[in-house]
């Protein structure tokens, strides 16, 4: 058993995949492949998994990722159709072609891993997005330098997180009890100073059974994790996409971007929020045939 080899934990079931982060002789620190879980074990609890998308956890991680991308691709779908139809009957018929304007993202990530996936899926949707790796610790520095520079529409700030077993109480209300839903909670204030409008800029926070309620507390537009469950690493990244595609005529619908996602109304939570997509006419054209007057 080595740093990188693919695990599950025997006492729990091998209900999550994990990859070796760090290691010792006695214990290591593991992160989830497909949930943001950041967990600790002795290595005697430890099985190597060598065939990873045969095992129960990655499976039905896959399935729901899936069908989640799918809903996604339907919901872009017919958003395209809708907004073409409203924009002919606000534009008196027109038959100009239009441009889009999707919501601008920030996302900032505590998994180099994760974040290369949220960036490849920002990518397919054709969202504006920038990403930024960033240890949870450094997320509200890295906040403050980045949000003046970028002038992002929506800021993603997400990570590992995990409620601890070494926990002093069963205080769950406590940010004590969280690995890094304090380092989450001091971002999402930062963020909130910039802008003081939930509607200025979207503020989506938190991975897995990170504190819901002071996440939103601080600032955010929409957190994890209601019910304290692990949450898909692409969850945060949907919610995002919903967002930069919703109107700015329109709210969020806050049902359906829930339902999304791969962890649910347990895994996902928010408030009503406007969103920042934007049409224009004309569509630029390509001026190669322009001729100087001055």
């Amino acid at each position: 058993m080595k740093q990188g080899d693919l695990v599950v934990r025997k006492s729990y079931g091998g209900d999550v995949l994990f990859r070796i982060a760090f290691m010792n002789q006695q214990a290591a620190t593991l992160k989830g492949t497909d949930y943001r879980l950041l967990a600790d074990s002795p290595i005697s609890d430890l099985s190597v998994v060598r065939n990873p998308e045969y095992t129960g956890a990655a499976r039905l991680a896959r399935i729901k990722e899936h069908e989640s991308l799918r809903r996604m691709r339907e919901q872009r779908e017919q958003q395209a159709v809708k907004g073409e139809e409203e924009l002919r009957r606000t534009f008196n018929q027109s038959q100009q072609p239009f441009f889009e304007m999707p919501g601008k993202v920030l996302h900032l990530d505590g998994d180099a891993n994760y974040l290369k996936k949220s960036m490849q899926l920002y990518s397919q949707m054709r969202v504006p997005a920038h990403g930024v790796y960033a240890h949870e610790s450094q997320m509200a520095d890295t906040v403050y330098r980045l949000l003046p520079q970028l002038k992002p529409d929506i800021v993603v700030i997400t990570g590992h997180d995990g409620v601890l077993k070494s926990r002093e109480s069963n205080d769950l209300y406590s940010l004590a009890s969280y690995k890094n839903s304090k380092n989450f909670v001091d971002a999402v204030q930062i963020a909130r100073n910039y802008e003081k409008s939930r509607d200025g800029l979207i503020v989506v926070a938190g991975a897995c059974q990170s504190h819901f309620e002071a996440l939103l507390y601080a600032g955010a537009n929409f957190a994890s994790s209601p019910g304290r469950v692990l949450i898909h690493a692409l969850d945060p990244v949907y919610v995002a996409i919903k967002a930069s595609f919703t109107p700015i005529r329109e709210t969020i619908n806050l049902s359906d971007v829930i339902q999304g996602t791969i962890s649910g109304f347990d895994g996902v939570g928010g408030i009503e929020t406007i969103g920042k997509y934007r049409v224009g006419l004309p569509k630029p054209k390509t001026l190669t045939g322009v001729k100087p007057t001055v």
